[in-house]
């Protein structure tokens, strides 16, 4: 996996990591753009709170501020870094997919052998 896409799901890691900024991106997702003030009335956090939360959002390239009117700032979700992550965790995924169905085969295997058989195996490793 390239290094850019590690980095990128590390910064959307850090980000989600926050329930209020988890918060502030699911009432974008249900109300569209907003500004800090309006997620301010909408949750249950100072406009302050937001504007930090919203700043490392925007780092992490989840929200974009675009202008708007009276020189209010709307911040709008951008869904490309959250798909980068979902590819990251797809990626280990595969890698751990092999490795997990072969400890259920071999758990498998292990639960239906003697278990003098085990136990005799496992003392030739050991011992």
């Amino acid at each position: 996996m390239p290094p850019d896409v590690e980095a990128i799901a590390e910064q959307v890691f850090v980000a989600l990591a926050d329930p209020s900024r988890r918060a502030i991106l699911a009432e974008l997702a249900a109300g569209g753009p907003a500004t800090a003030t309006d997620l301010a009335a909408r949750l249950p956090i100072t406009r302050q709170g937001i504007a930090k939360h919203l700043t490392l959002l925007a780092v992490a390239g989840l929200v974009r501020a675009e202008p708007g009117e009276r020189r209010r700032v709307r911040y709008r979700l951008r869904s490309a870094p959250m798909r980068l992550a979902q590819q990251f965790l797809a990626a280990l995924a595969r890698d751990w997919d092999g490795q997990l169905q072969a400890l259920a085969e071999h758990l498998d295997r292990s639960a239906h052998e003697p278990t003098a058989t085990v136990r005799k195996r496992a003392r030739g490793r050991h011992g």
